[in-house]
């Protein structure tokens, strides 16, 4: 073998170890501590139940305690800075979504961190929001809902589980689309404004499929419509609000894991394998599908490209629509 011959041998060999690293199969990871995914909400909202769920098997495959950390407020920004506070080793993850990694950019004028000081590790689904009432409210559709707010005088009341969530930017839009006056009632999580919601608190909520579907099939919501564009299997019956006249609203709840950018790539592209294969599990897949979700395995490259292409959609959303956070 001549030199040019080695030469190309060995960058061939190069190109091969780049491509496993970029898709998460030449790196390895072996955590030698406990590791914590921070869910920026509170308990028993989706954040918190995804985390769980991901994390415990997570730690089975790593042979490795994994713990949630619960850390709600300020619309997610709170769950981010810990996160960055951890050292940058891999042990310490974030369970990001819509608000805090892609629409605070816009709703906010300043945040203490940008998006280059996180590093996308892998998405890990998307969901249906719902609109939901207490079954109550003498309301069963969109049309409904909009009469009966026209003939209060104040108004109606609006649950937001997080500022800035999928739920609460859905929920401006619905408001903003149908002329519905409402004000928003801000929580720290979707399990105390559901709570508020059925005990009459509040009159309706744009929330997710994995909080809000318990409640619906136990009769203590109603649900009216979904924001996607194609209905969900767990609802069938319900509307999406394309089909009730409202073009082009198809909003998603996604979730997916971060970490500091100051973080090894191939620890990052180790992270990523180990999390797809949890993602592939069948018992996982179950779970999330029996609650409305649909898992979206993939390189950390494409999460990253996903995150990029949200930032920029709710950025011209909330320009044209002039949202503002209440």
């Amino acid at each position: 073998m001549n030199v040019r011959q080695l030469a190309k041998a060995a960058l061939s060999l190069l190109m091969l170890v780049l491509s496993g690293l970029a898709f998460g199969q030449a790196a390895d990871f072996r955590p030698t501590k406990t590791m914590v995914i921070i869910a920026p909400g509170a308990p028993g909202g989706i954040l918190d139940i995804t985390s769980r769920l991901i994390g415990a098997k997570l730690g089975e495959r790593l042979q490795r305690a994994v713990i949630v950390e619960n850390v709600p407020g300020a619309g997610g920004i709170l769950g981010i800075q810990a996160m960055l506070r951890a050292a940058p080793d891999g042990h310490t993850l974030v369970m990001g979504s819509l608000g805090p990694n892609a629409a605070n950019y816009a709703l906010y004028p300043k945040l203490p961190y940008a998006y280059e000081d996180l590093a996308p590790v892998a998405q890990v689904l998307l969901m249906p929001d719902v609109v939901v009432v207490n079954p109550k409210l003498p309301v069963k559709t969109i049309a409904e809902l909009k009469s009966y707010a026209a003939s209060r005088p104040d108004g109606l009341s609006m649950a937001v589980s997080t500022k800035g969530s999928s739920g609460h930017l859905a929920g401006a839009m619905l408001k903003q689309r149908t002329g519905i006056n409402a004000v928003d009632v801000i929580y720290r999580g979707a399990a105390p404004a559901l709570t508020d919601l059925i005990s009459g608190q509040v009159d309706f909520t744009v929330d997710n499929m994995i909080t809000a579907l318990p409640m619906v099939r136990a009769g203590k919501l109603r649900a009216l419509a979904v924001t996607t564009k194609n209905r969900s299997p767990e609802l069938p019956d319900t509307p999406t609000l394309m089909e009730l006249g409202y073009d082009d609203f198809d909003v998603s709840v996604w979730l997916g894991l971060f970490v500091s950018a100051k973080t090894p790539p191939d620890v990052v592209q180790a992270l990523n394998a180990e999390i797809n294969k949890v993602l592939a599990d069948p018992s996982i897949q179950q779970k999330m599908a029996q609650q409305g979700g649909r898992l979206v395995p993939g390189s950390s490259r494409d999460f990253d490209a996903f995150v990029r292409a949200e930032r920029t959609r709710w950025a011209e959303v909330i320009q044209a629509g002039n949202i503002r956070l209440e």
